[in-house]
């Protein structure tokens, strides 16, 4: 039975003290906890907002220092012929500008760089990255090129909306280089025979010129890679002036639209 001093011989004070220590520690905890999910709300909004801000000012600021060095006309050619084989250019050093990618599907203001290396360094800041074991843009084989979904500038958020038939430009000081999509396939990170002359075909020799963009997925994800295939349609040199449906981009990225 309980005694004088209160249930099982245990003074009331002191069990007070102890259930205002368990309560001081509950509240503590939970306010540890708000705080932690603040700073985390405050960390996606870095990541989600703050970091494409700044990726997007560094792409801008890439195109336009790329835009110099391009020649020939920004109006279409009045008349479409064959230029022969693609002229293909060399591969910059890490972090140089190879060219400018246009994709009419992601919006009438997609105008993206196309820089050298697939780093943290590239991809964080300056767009699209081009794989270095892979080809360059026209030339037979694989011109794959890496790039974020939804952080650093997002520039392949909508890769999953591209449908057979799209078209995807190219620019470099060379020419224009039009690709045509084909299909996507969704692979794990592991999967690195996408890369290959011939993509997931080891030991083919390629015929086609292949544009392939790799991602993550899902879109707010990294469980997997969304891998997007496109094939060279067609090629025209600076001279020959833009592809008419990109003719106003071209002209908006050297200045004179």
């Amino acid at each position: 039975m309980p005694d004088a001093t209160g249930t099982h011989g245990e003074p009331p004070r002191k069990r007070r003290r102890a259930s205002d220590v368990v309560r001081k520690i509950s509240q503590i905890f939970g306010e540890l906890l708000i705080t932690a999910g603040i700073v985390l709300l405050l960390f996606v909004g870095w990541q989600l907002w703050w970091t494409n801000i700044e990726a997007d000012a560094k792409q801008t600021e890439a195109i336009k220092s790329f835009a110099q060095e391009l020649t020939g006309p920004v109006a279409p050619p009045t008349e479409l012929k064959d230029y022969g084989q693609p002229v293909v250019g060399t591969a910059p050093s890490n972090g140089e500008t190879i060219g400018i990618m246009y994709i009419p599907r992601f919006g009438a203001n997609y105008t993206r760089p196309i820089i050298e290396g697939t780093g943290a360094d590239v991809l964080d800041t300056l767009g699209l990255g081009h794989y270095p074991s892979t080809s360059m843009p026209g030339a037979p084989g694989n011109f794959a090129v890496a790039g974020h979904r939804q952080t650093h500038g997002a520039v392949l958020d909508s890769i999953h909306t591209l449908v057979p038939g799209d078209k995807i430009y190219v620019q470099t000081t060379d020419g224009y280089y039009t690709y045509v999509f084909r299909n996507n396939q969704i692979v794990l990170p592991n999967q690195t025979d996408v890369l290959l002359p011939v993509p997931t075909q080891p030991g083919v020799a390629p015929r086609d010129s292949i544009l392939t963009m790799t991602s993550c997925n899902p879109r707010f994800g990294s469980q997997e890679r969304i891998i997007a295939y496109s094939v060279l349609d067609s090629w025209q040199p600076s001279s020959a002036g833009p592809p008419s449906e990109i003719a106003a981009q071209v002209a908006q990225a050297q200045g004179k639209g």
